[in-house]
C-alpha cells in the first residue's frame, strides 16, 4: 500500500474505494480525533486564547491504527468534509500524524462521484488555516460561554443546566413568539363575498373592498348589514377590467435552510432527520451493478450558496430538453445570486448526476432517502426550467356606492410547475381553465351574497421549518448549525415539541428572562449575527481569531462579574406542574418532570419517596403490564429457592424468586450449534455492554475462545480453521489472521 486516504465518515469508504485504484487505502477518522478536555476549560485566556487539545477518550486504538497505516504510506491524503469543521478535522489529523499544514495533501469532495474524487486526488492543496482558525474561534466562543455561564445557571435556575451561545438566542426567539401569541388580543372584522353571474352559465366570486374613496374595514355586524342591504337592492356593474399575462419564476435550488423548511413542510421531516438522510445521500448509496455500485447522489448538504457548476447546468439543460421538450428550457441559462452574507464555498444542493433519476434508483433507496432525494431532484430540475405563464383578469365591480373586486387566473403554460409546486400561485385568485370574459359596463346578476364574521389571528407558533427560516433571515447560525441548535434546545428542556410546533417551557422562559437581564448581549439577535460575520471574516483571512475573541471576552467578563455579584437577587423559582396522579406509596399529588426520555410523574416527597410513573399521552399514569416470569424446575444453588426465567434488555437469565434476599442470577446463553475449536465445547451467543453481541465458549473461563462475528461451523479450505461470517456485509472469512482467506457473498446474492 502506497497511498492512504483518510475520510471523516466510515460510510464514505466504499464509495471512494470504488473510484480509486488498488494502490489506495481508504480509512475513516470517525469524526474528530482531538477536542477540548471535558474536565476543564481547555483555553488559556491570558495567553491569547491558546487552546489545549487532547485525544478524544475511547479513540486511542483508532488513532494508533491511523498512525500505523500512515507510517506504511508514501502519500497521505486528508479527505474530510468540505467545510470548516472538516478542515479542522484534517488539521487535527495532520497534527496527530506530525504533518505540517502547508505540506499536507488536503482534498475535499463537494460531491462523491468518480470524476470529482479522481480529479481532487490529482490536485491536493495545503490545509486552509483561515478555515481552521474560524472553526477554532467558534469552538472557543461556545466553550467559554458554556463553561462560564453554566455554573451561574446552576446557582440561579436549576442544577445540571448548560448554556449555549446560539442556542440561547434560538430559545429567546421561541419564548418571545409564544409571549406575543399569549398577549395577542383578537379584533373582530367582517368580510363579504358575492357570487355573480354574467351572460354565460359560469359564476364569478367578487369580494368587498370598500367604496369609491378607497378601501373600507368592516368592524361590526351593523356596518356589514348596510353593505348587504345595498347589494340586495342595487345592480352590480363592471366598471373596470384589467387583463394581463404574468409569469412566475421557479425557486432557486436548495440551500441548507430551504431544504430543512421544505422537508418539514412537505415530508414532515424533523431537521435532525433531514440532515441525517441528506448525509447518507451525500456519502454514498449502493445502486447495484446496474449503476456501477456505490455513489454519492447529492452534493454537499451544508451550504448557503445558490451557485451551480457549468457542468451541472449543462446536464440539467440536456435532461429538461430530452424529458419535457425544448419549449421547457429558458432562452438563457438561469443563474441565482447568492446574498452577501452567505458563504460561497460550495454549490447549492443538487443531484450529483442527472443520470440517477429518482424512479430509476428508487429500489436502492430507503423510503426516507427516496423522498428527500426526489425533493432535491425536483427542486433543482425546476430551478433550471422556463417560467410558468398565466392569463389573469382583475375587475372592479360597482354596487351602489360600494366596490367589489373579482380576480381570476388560468395557467397558459405550466413550465417548471410540471416538476415542482412551490408556493401558491397568484394571491386572491381561483385556478381555472379559462378566465371569465367580462367587459366594462356589463351588468351582472346577483346569485348570493354573504357576510362572515372573523377575528384577527396571532402570529403562528414556530415550527422547525419556520425557525430555520428565521435564523437564516437574521443571520444567526450557519448551515452546519441549524439542525444541532434546534435539537439541543429541545433536549435541554428549554423548548418542547407540541405536535408540529415548538413551544417554550417554563424553564426556557425563566432562563431567557434571566439572560436578558444579566447577559443581554448573549441573547441579542444582532450581536449573535455580528459574531457570525466576524467568524466569516476569520475564514476569509480578514481578521484573526485572537482579535475576535479578545473583543468578545472583554465585555463578557465584566458582565459575568456583575451577574455573579447579584446571584442571590436573581434566583429563579420554577413553577411546579402538578398532575392528577396520587402517589400510592405516600399519598402526595405527583408532579410532572422532564427526563432524557421525556416527561414522567414523580413524587414531590423525594428523597424520602422515590416513586415515579411513566405518563400516557393524555397526561395520566401509563399502565405498564409486567410480564410474569417463566417457571422452571430448577432450584437456587445458593438458598434452595425456586428459579425462574426473567428478561432484561440483554436477553433472558435465570433468577432466584427470593430476590432481593438472594441475588442469584445466571445468564441463559443461546447455543448456535457449533463446537469450540479450542476445547470442543459449545459456542454460545452472549451479550456485552450496550447490547453488543459476541460469541464465546460455554466453558468460560476455562476456555477463553471469543469472537465478534458468528462462527459458521465450516472449515477454511486453505488452513482448516473455523470460518466466521459478517452478516451485515455478507462476508465469510477465516478466523486465523495468518491465513487471510475471505469470501464476499454479495454478488451471488443477486
Amino acid at each position: 500500500m502506497q497511498k492512504l486516504v483518510i475520510v471523516e465518515s466510515p460510510s464514505k469508504i466504499n464509495s471512494i474505494n470504488s473510484y480509486l485504484g488498488e494502490e489506495y487505502k481508504v480509512i475513516a477518522s470517525k469524526g474528530h480525533v482531538r477536542d477540548l478536555p471535558k474536565s476543564s476549560l481547555g483555553v488559556d485566556i491570558e495567553n491569547n486564547f491558546k487552546v489545549k487539545y487532547i485525544n478524544i477518550q475511547g479513540k486511542g486504538a483508532l488513532i494508533n491504527q491511523i498512525k500505523k497505516d500512515a507510517k506504511n504510506a508514501d502519500v497521505i491524503y486528508l479527505a474530510t468534509d468540505p467545510d470548516r469543521e472538516g478542515e479542522a478535522i484534517a488539521w487535527h489529523l495532520a497534527t496527530v500524524l506530525g504533518i505540517e499544514p502547508e505540506k499536507a495533501n488536503r482534498v475535499s469532495f463537494n460531491e462523491i462521484t468518480k470524476n470529482t474524487v479522481q480529479s481532487e486526488i490529482k490536485n491536493p492543496r495545503a490545509i486552509n488555516m483561515d478555515l481552521v482558525n474560524s472553526q477554532q474561534a467558534r469552538r472557543v466562543l461556545d466553550r467559554i460561554v458554556g463553561y462560564k455561564l453554566s455554573p451561574y445557571l446552576w446557582k440561579t435556575v436549576k442544577s445540571g443546566l448548560s448554556a449555549g451561545r446560539v442556542q440561547s438566542v434560538a430559545t429567546r426567539i421561541i419564548v418571545e413568539r409564544d409571549a406575543e401569541i399569549a398577549a395577542f388580543e383578537p379584533k373582530e372584522y367582517w368580510t363579504i363575498e358575492a357570487l355573480l353571474k354574467g351572460a354565460g352559465a359560469r359564476k364569478i366570486k367578487a369580494k368587498f373592498r370598500g367604496n369609491k374613496d378607497g378601501k373600507m374595514e368592516l368592524s361590526c355586524e351593523a356596518d356589514t348589514q348596510k353593505v348587504l342591504d345595498v347589494c340586495n337592492r342595487e345592480k352590480f356593474i363592471v366598471s373596470k377590467v384589467v387583463r394581463a399575462k404574468k409569469s412566475k419564476s421557479p425557486m432557486p435550488p436548495f440551500i441548507t435552510s430551504t431544504m430543512l423548511q421544505d422537508a418539514f413542510r412537505k415530508l414532515n421531516f424533523q431537521t435532525k432527520k433531514t440532515m441525517r438522510v441528506a448525509q447518507e445521500l451525500y456519502e454514498g448509496v449502493n445502486l447495484g451493478s446496474e449503476f456501477g455500485g456505490t455513489h454519492g447522489v447529492i452534493t454537499y448538504m451544508r451550504t448557503d450558496s445558490l451557485r451551480i457548476s457549468d457542468e451541472a447546468a449543462a446536464a440539467a439543460q440536456n435532461y429538461i430538453i430530452s424529458k419535457y421538450g425544448a419549449e421547457y428550457y429558458p432562452s438563457r441559462r438561469r443563474v441565482f445570486k447568492t446574498t452577501g452574507a452567505s458563504q460561497d464555498a460550495h454549490e447549492a444542493i443538487r443531484p450529483a448526476s442527472m443520470e440517477f433519476e429518482p424512479e430509476q434508483i428508487r429500489k436502492y433507496l430507503s423510503t426516507d432517502q427516496y423522498k428527500l432525494y426526489k425533493l432535491i431532484w425536483d427542486r433543482f430540475t425546476a430551478s433550471q426550467m422556463k417560467n410558468a405563464e398565466f392569463d389573469t383578469m382583475n375587475a372592479d365591480i360597482i354596487c351602489g356606492e360600494y366596490v367589489f373586486k373579482a380576480s381570476e387566473y388560468s395557467v397558459k403554460f405550466k413550465g417548471y410547475l410540471n416538476v415542482y409546486e412551490d408556493a401558491e400561485t397568484p394571491e386572491d385568485s381561483e385556478k381555472l381553465n379559462k378566465v371569465c370574459e367580462l367587459s366594462e359596463g356589463q351588468e351582472l346578476s346577483l346569485d348570493s351574497v354573504n357576510g362572515e364574521k372573523n377575528f384577527t389571528s396571532p402570529p403562528p407558533h414556530f415550527n422547525e421549518g419556520s425557525l430555520t427560516d428565521f435564523l437564516k433571515e437574521k443571520g444567526i447560525g450557519r448551515p452546519s448549525t441549524y439542525a444541532s441548535t434546534i435539537t439541543t434546545i429541545i433536549e435541554r428542556g428549554y423548548v418542547e415539541r407540541d405536535k408540529k410546533t415548538l413551544r417554550s417551557t417554563p424553564l426556557g422562559e425563566a432562563t431567557v428572562e434571566l439572560m436578558k437581564k444579566n447577559f443581554p448581549s448573549i441573547v441579542d439577535y444582532k450581536f449573535t449575527a455580528n459574531m457570525e460575520t466576524n467568524l466569516d471574516k476569520i475564514a476569509a483571512g480578514e481578521e484573526t481569531a485572537e482579535e475576535v475573541l479578545s473583543d468578545f471576552y472583554g465585555g463578557f467578563e465584566k458582565t459575568l462579574e456583575k451577574a455573579q455579584a447579584k446571584i442571590s437577587e436573581n434566583k429563579v423559582e420554577l413553577p411546579v406542574e402538578e398532575s392528577d396522579i396520587i402517589c400510592e406509596k405516600c399519598g402526595r399529588r405527583m408532579i410532572i418532570k422532564s427526563g432524557r426520555y421525556g416527561k414522567f410523574a414523580a413524587c414531590p416527597g423525594y428523597p424520602e419517596c422515590k416513586n415515579t410513573k411513566p405518563l400516557a399521552k393524555d397526561g395520566t399514569a401509563a399502565t405498564v403490564e409486567k410480564e410474569e416470569p417463566e417457571k422452571t424446575d430448577l432450584k437456587c444453588p445458593d438458598c434452595g429457592g425456586d428459579v425462574v426465567i426473567r428478561k432484561s434488555r440483554y436477553g433472558k437469565f435465570y433468577a432466584c424468586t427470593n430476590f432481593p434476599k438472594c441475588k442469584y442470577t445466571k445468564a441463559i446463553k443461546e447455543s448456535i450449534g457449533v463446537a469450540c475449536p479450542k476445547c470442543g465445547g459449545d459456542i454460545v451467543r452472549s451479550f456485552g455492554r450496550r447490547k453488543s453481541v459476541f460469541y464465546n465458549c460455554d466453558n468460560y473461563p476455562k476456555c477463553d475462545f471469543s469472537v465478534w462475528d458468528m462462527p459458521t461451523g465450516e472449515k477454511c479450505p486453505n488452513c482448516g480453521g473455523l470460518l466466521l461470517e459478517k452478516k451485515a456485509k455478507k462476508l465469510v472469512y477465516c478466523m486465523n489472521k495468518e491465513c487471510g482467506y475471505k469470501f464476499d457473498d454479495k454478488e451471488t446474492d443477486k
